[in-house]
């Protein structure tokens, strides 16, 4: 496990929303600190002027102003958003060539298990298991499927030589014929406050095996972007993700 820096000063964007306020929470239980904390209408510069890291759940849309603040003053950052377009994604990855930045579908360390853990399941139960995933989250969550269920479905079809692209199949409607042994079932339920669940099926014929993650509380991917707001201080420019954070590729 890598050694985190505890001191570092970080910039909290959307901070009068619910996920800015766990983070603000987090900043202060790991012994970091609030360089800055803003909100609609707030200064970006200033703020990203303040901080050493800054630490976005708010919006895909607000991505590029961030990046481009960070990058004219060399600041590094934790990405949470999730629902970005093709060109947005490529801003990133250019912005990540002069920063270090950690961009992840989920900074919940649980979730970076079950990320983990899905890899080793489809390697070891092999071709004959069909693979779905399931995952529901708050009436209000805006994208669909969600980020973490996309990563769920990269890494089935990473391991089996497929692509999301063309192999997932996102929910079935009507006489829509026999189940493909290539597909990749991906279903998105909204409902109540549910803050995230995520379940990976393996199925074949006699058995199944389910892999399950439920989050209870936002300050799980709070506690987590922090943490990785910490790591990257000892980072040089690149992209990463939670499973760098947490030495899970090392495993």
């Amino acid at each position: 496990m890598s050694e985190l820096t505890k001191d570092c000063r970080i910039l909290v964007t959307g901070c009068k929303g619910r996920m800015g306020q766990a983070v603000i929470r987090a900043v202060e239980a790991q012994g970091a600190s609030v360089g800055a904390a803003i909100d609609v209408g707030d200064s970006v510069a200033e703020g990203v002027a303040k901080s050493d890291v800054v630490v976005d759940f708010t919006s895909h849309h607000f991505t590029d102003e961030l990046l481009a603040e960070c990058v004219k003053q060399n600041r590094r950052m934790v990405i949470g958003t999730t629902g970005h377009t093709d060109a947005e994604l490529a801003r990133i990855r250019e912005a990540a060539t002069q920063l270090p930045i950690v961009f992840a579908s989920n900074y919940s360390v649980g979730v970076n298990t079950l990320f983990w853990l899905t890899r080793r399941a489809c390697e070891l139960l092999g071709p004959d298991f069909d693979l779905e995933v399931v995952e529901m989250h708050h009436r209000m969550k805006k994208d669909s499927p969600s980020g973490t269920a996309r990563t769920l479905v990269e890494v089935l079809a990473d391991v089996r030589g497929l692509s999301y692209d063309t192999d997932s199949r996102h929910g079935r409607f009507g006489d829509v014929g026999a189940r493909t042994p290539t597909e990749i079932g991906v279903h998105a339920l909204r409902g109540g406050d549910v803050v995230g669940d995520h379940t990976v099926i393996f199925s074949n014929i006699g058995e199944r095996v389910e892999l399950t993650h439920k989050a209870s509380s936002r300050d799980t991917f709070a506690n987590g972007s922090v943490r990785a707001a910490r790591w990257l201080m000892s980072r040089p420019a690149g992209l990463y993700d939670m499973q760098d954070v947490l030495g899970l590729r090392e495993l």
